[in-house]
């Protein structure tokens, strides 16, 4: 072979691998999220515990997306954070530029068999949980009975009256247990939005006590009722863990005597766990959803963020898609006989 064969094979050779070379450092995802915006859903109203955090995550999240799309938080309150599960698994595009955070115990309303619940949480595609938290229920100035504890409550001789947001949230559920459960004397008034909307409430007087405030809200919005004394928590909901924040507040499961109590509470109280859900509607192209999730994990570890959750008095504890699909999936296959009676003992019979 001459010399010039040899140089024109190296040339043409040369040429082929640079044409080559853009198509194979190409990544779809990275360039369907180039100058996109991506929205988020959140299911509750702002101000509150479920608004904030996907504030502050949203701020950094897109840096750690391909593509580095812009993000923006979009309030869309109703039902409990029902409205924006129906709307995502119904309505929403299935190509990742529309998310949804909404509650746990939301995700639990199909297998209950609420016919408002249009979905099924298994379909989701869970992106992950910025948190993982515990909640606790609480009374504003003792509920007028010095209330401090759940003993205390149990032995209430006045009716106490606690604000909801539905009846399907834990703002409703929580204390329905206690009231069908333990026999508390409890009556629920819906139709508040968020735990902001019900703290407020009771600094009017229009209600007593309030349930589903996690630690991180606790910390954050009501901290300085929690303080100066006036809004007192007398209960934990965590199944297997307390959180030392929350004081002197019982645990749940220390009142609860027999197996079938504690497998409801299992079911009422476990998925509030999964404290910040985020999810894409089904049918999410895969690779999006993977680069999703590997972004919202990367994006709850990182120094900035965690910087971030101090100044509101956070430590963030993520939760990664696959274990929440998981743990959604693992709802389903609970027993039924213990699913109905759960659901059951979180209905508002009497009020």
């Amino acid at each position: 072979m001459t010399h010039s064969r040899i140089l024109t094979g190296t040339v043409v050779a040369l040429a082929a691998a640079t044409a080559w070379a853009p198509v194979a450092n190409a990544d779809p995802v990275a360039d369907f999220f180039k100058d996109k915006q991506i929205s988020v859903r959140v299911g509750y109203g702002a101000g509150g515990g479920y608004d904030t955090t996907t504030r502050i995550v949203a701020r950094y999240f897109g840096k750690h997306i391909p593509g580095n799309p812009t993000i923006v938080v979009q309030n869309m309150p109703g039902g409990g954070s029902m409205r924006v599960a129906n709307y995502l698994y119904n309505a929403a595009p299935k190509n990742g530029l529309l998310l949804g955070v909404f509650s746990s115990a939301i995700a639990m309303q199909p297998l209950f068999g609420n016919e408002k619940a249009k979905f099924d949480a298994d379909k989701f595609a869970w992106i992950g949980s910025m948190h993982s938290d515990i909640q606790a229920c609480g009374v504003w100035k003792g509920a007028g009975q010095g209330i401090r504890t759940l003993y205390d409550m149990i032995k209430a001789k006045k009716t106490v009256i606690f604000g909801s947001t539905s009846p399907a949230s834990p703002t409703s559920t929580f204390p329905m247990f206690l009231k069908n459960i333990l026999g508390v004397k409890i009556k629920v008034i819906q139709g508040y939005k968020g735990t902001k909307g019900i703290n407020l409430a009771m600094q009017r007087g229009e209600v007593q006590g309030t349930c589903g405030m996690y630690e991180s809200s606790v910390k954050g919005a009501f901290l300085r009722h929690v303080e100066s004394g006036n809004l007192k928590l007398f209960m934990q909901v965590g199944i297997d863990r307390t959180v030392p924040f929350f004081g002197d507040a019982t645990q749940i499961t220390k009142l609860l005597k027999t197996d079938e109590e504690r497998q409801i509470a299992e079911v009422i109280f476990r998925p509030a766990e999964i404290t910040r859900p985020l999810a894409a509607p089904p049918g999410t192209p895969k690779a999006r959803v993977a680069a999703l999730r590997k972004a919202l994990y990367a994006t709850m570890t990182a120094p900035d963020l965690l910087k971030a959750g101090k100044k509101i008095r956070v430590d963030f504890k993520p939760m990664t898609g696959k274990r929440v699909a998981q743990l959604i999936g693992g709802f389903a296959d609970l027993p039924k006989a213990i699913v109905k009676k759960a659901y059951i003992k979180t209905l508002d019979k009497k009020n």
